[in-house]
């Protein structure tokens, strides 16, 4: 496996941009890697919730991964997210980001039929894991979505000794008690990659050095303050920081959550991702000029500087 220096600063979760015709528009992730180049972003975590990953087929999960290595040229740190309900897809997909030159692979549990314990859920990733033995794996932990809550660090203290390549855990979780129990498991053997944007400081506070989430796709000079603010010790501005997260987070779920509200400011800015695949629905008419006057009224378009 090749040397994993602990990850740090934003990696970005990108939206997975489509055209008219519901086909992927993986002409525009060439802009969209230069745009999150630019706002200071190190990472990208593609083809997770954010990329509508269970939306899309295995060939085209292969191509957009293709596309971000690719657009990147070294100079963002791709993870592939290769889970899934099949392990002899995610192994694909899991071989496929070996072989193109990915950073590392995570994988989410299974959503369907579910692991009840955490050894059941370390058997299953086994073998994807083991598709990809030179690439760094983290375990995908996001409760809310796949309806799996094991305990996470009994899963790390058994998937440490069974799954050479895992390093740690992509943590989309509000339980900050287990999330600070894996960031200190065996004198911080395992990286915790923090996975609530609106509680950033929460993670930064109890060790986290780095942060996967939705809305750095746009607002990436707002954590990165707070990240300086945490450094620095004044909290005190790093948590009027948060606050603004939270503000433009709150209208993000008035318009149908992080994927879909997200995707419709990232066409406001400028940068191409089309609408949503279903079930997620179509935006309503006038919806976007509705978006963009909740935003301006919390002077959101000064926060990309």
């Amino acid at each position: 496996m090749k040397t994993n220096q602990h990850l740090s600063g934003l990696i970005a979760a990108p939206f997975t941009p489509f055209n008219a015709q519901d086909e992927v528009n993986y002409a525009s992730i060439d802009q969209y890697a230069e745009f999150l180049i630019s706002q200071g972003i190190s990472g990208v975590f593609i083809c997770g919730t954010t990329g509508e990953s269970a939306s899309l087929t295995t060939e085209e999960r292969k191509q957009i991964a293709e596309k971000w290595v690719a657009a990147s040229a070294g100079r963002l740190k791709v993870i592939v997210h290769a889970g899934g309900n099949c392990i002899p897809q995610s192994r694909e997909l899991a071989a496929h980001a070996q072989q193109i030159g990915a950073y590392a692979i995570a994988a989410m549990s299974p959503f369907f039929f579910k692991p009840a314990s955490a050894r059941e859920l370390v058997d299953f990733f086994q073998p994807i894991a083991a598709a990809a033995p030179s690439l760094p794996f983290f375990y995908y932990h996001m409760p809310s979505m796949t309806g799996v809550s094991i305990d996470v660090e009994e899963f790390l203290k058994l998937g440490g000794e069974a799954i050479p390549n895992l390093v740690g855990v992509k943590y989309t979780h509000n339980n900050l008690m287990e999330m600070q129990q894996c960031i200190n498991l065996e004198d911080g053997r395992f990286e915790v990659l923090h996975g609530f944007d609106e509680i950033l400081l929460a993670g930064l506070a109890l060790g986290a050095q780095a942060g996967v989430g939705s809305t750095y796709n746009y607002i990436a000079p707002v954590y990165l303050r707070i990240m300086e603010c945490v450094r620095k010790g004044d909290l005190k501005e790093a948590r009027r920081l948060q606050m603004i997260s939270v503000e433009v987070v709150k209208i993000i779920i008035r318009h149908g959550g992080g994927v879909r509200g997200g995707k419709a400011i990232m066409n406001i800015l400028g940068i191409d991702c089309g609408t949503c695949r279903r079930p997620l629905t179509p935006w309503g008419e006038n919806e976007l000029d509705t978006l963009r006057k909740e935003l301006e009224a919390i002077n959101f378009f000064t926060l990309q500087k």
